[in-house]
């Protein structure tokens, strides 16, 4: 039997009142992986929240036990609620290769940045694409692909 997959959903940021809370920086949407009784493995341990509130949008919370600035937090994979039709995590994303429509490899997804109208996929080449769907055709997580319309990307 294998491991379960630990996936991560956030990391520790900056102190946050007197009580031991933080910011937990570039956090999933999926509010209940913060919320109080919350198991999230981070430092290699399971640690649990004590404490869960919101500031400015973002989730602060205190755990049982210290841990350092920047660390990660992760979750088991099933412990993740199953995505609808045309959504992903971005954990799915990063890595897959992208392609124009015709075979050309723009890159690799590096990650993916939250705008103000659309999520876009920052690419290791260093193009910044749209997740509209005029642009993103396809997204085939199990080939390791994404197809982009032509027009998006500067021929290279």
């Amino acid at each position: 039997m294998s491991a379960p997959e630990l996936v991560v959903v956030g990391r520790v940021g900056k102190s946050h009142g007197l009580d031991g809370s933080f910011v937990v920086e570039r956090a999933s949407e999926t509010r209940e992986l913060f919320a109080v009784g919350a198991k999230l493995f981070v430092e290699g341990a399971e640690a649990t929240v004590v404490g869960s509130r919101q500031a400015r949008g973002r989730p602060v919370i205190r755990l049982d036990r210290r841990v350092a600035r920047g660390a990660t937090f992760q979750v088991q994979r099933e412990a993740l609620a199953p995505t609808a039709d045309g959504e992903y995590y971005v954990f799915e994303l990063v890595g897959l290769r992208v392609e124009e429509e015709g075979g050309r490899e723009l890159g690799r997804v590096a990650d993916v940045a939250s705008g103000v109208a659309n999520d876009v996929l920052e690419l290791d080449s260093g193009l910044a694409l749209p997740m509209v769907e005029e642009c993103v055709l396809a997204v085939d997580v199990e080939d390791g692909r994404i197809l982009i319309a032509p027009g998006f990307a500067d021929p290279g």
